[in-house]
């Protein structure tokens, strides 16, 4: 299927590893050109230098932070005088630490607010105006399944990425008029860095083999077993896509069936 995207600039945070890794690829394979960043300037470098191998597409590989408003300004400014725009915004950022109420204070709870709500804020604020040029934008932001179905000892992340939900959800209202679509995408147990963490803590805990810990953590799952990045992928790359012009504010989990409830 033709997306109708060839040519279209994405700019994919948090882009050289897992979710937005597999993000990256699937819209290079579209034929989209890519703006990518990620704190680890080794790591963003050797992903871009893998697109670039495999698709015939522009790849510009920066450096930053997503909580750090001078990198991102940056970035922003490098994509729109090297590629010409942003038609896409994917925005991803890790997640918050493992705990509970009472293990956190106040500059955790401002950290995790910095990192999985007003990051995803500032970059639509900064790059909106350029997609109100052009009539036409998507901006897909990746969250957790935890905004439908809170997870025990995930306190910081279910809060903050909640957040992100109404800001969406509202912003999808205020952009309709100008072509300008905004969705969420929510990950269940997806198979990264997180998740092995999550395995590994969860085996040391019940003194339990890592293998083990992920088969545990498949059992609730219907489909019995954990995501790939690349399936979560690909619903991103069709809600960035012109195929996807009558869907904006929606929430969707991909998840293999581990949301117990009806929304």
């Amino acid at each position: 299927m033709d997306l109708g995207i060839k040519g279209k600039v994405a700019l994919v945070a948090a882009s050289s590893k897992g979710i937005g890794k597999a993000i990256a690829f699937a819209l290079a394979d579209e034929g989209v050109n890519l703006s990518i960043f990620s704190r680890s300037k080794e790591e963003i470098e050797r992903t871009a230098s893998e697109i670039r191998t495999r698709f015939p597409v522009d790849v510009l590989a920066s450096t930053a932070d997503v909580t750090n408003k001078e990198q991102v300004d940056r970035v922003i400014e490098e994509t729109v005088k090297t590629l010409g725009g942003i038609d896409i915004l994917i925005n991803n950022a890790g997640g918050p630490p493992f705990g509970f109420f009472e293990d956190f204070e106040s500059p955790d709870w401002q950290s995790a607010l910095e990192l999985n709500l007003l990051s995803g804020i500032y970059l639509a604020k900064k790059i909106v105006p350029l997609m109100k040029q052009k009539s036409w934008g998507r901006i897909v932001n990746i969250t957790s399944i935890a905004v439908k179905q809170p997870i025990d000892g995930l306190i910081l992340s279910n809060t903050s990425r909640a957040g992100l939900i109404g800001f969406s959800k509202t912003l999808s209202n205020e952009l309709a008029e100008y072509n300008i679509l905004v969705n969420n995408i929510c990950p269940g147990r997806i198979y990264t860095d997180r998740i092995k963490a999550l395995a590994e803590k969860r085996a040391a805990q019940a003194n339990i083999k890592y293998e083990k810990a992920i088969e545990e953590m498949e059992k609730d799952i219907p489909l019995q077993r954990i995501g790939t990045p690349e399936e979560l992928a690909a619903l991103a790359c069709f809600l960035a896509s012109e195929k996807a012009s009558y869907m904006t504010g929606t929430t969707i989990q991909v998840d293999g069936g581990l949301l117990r409830g009806l929304f």
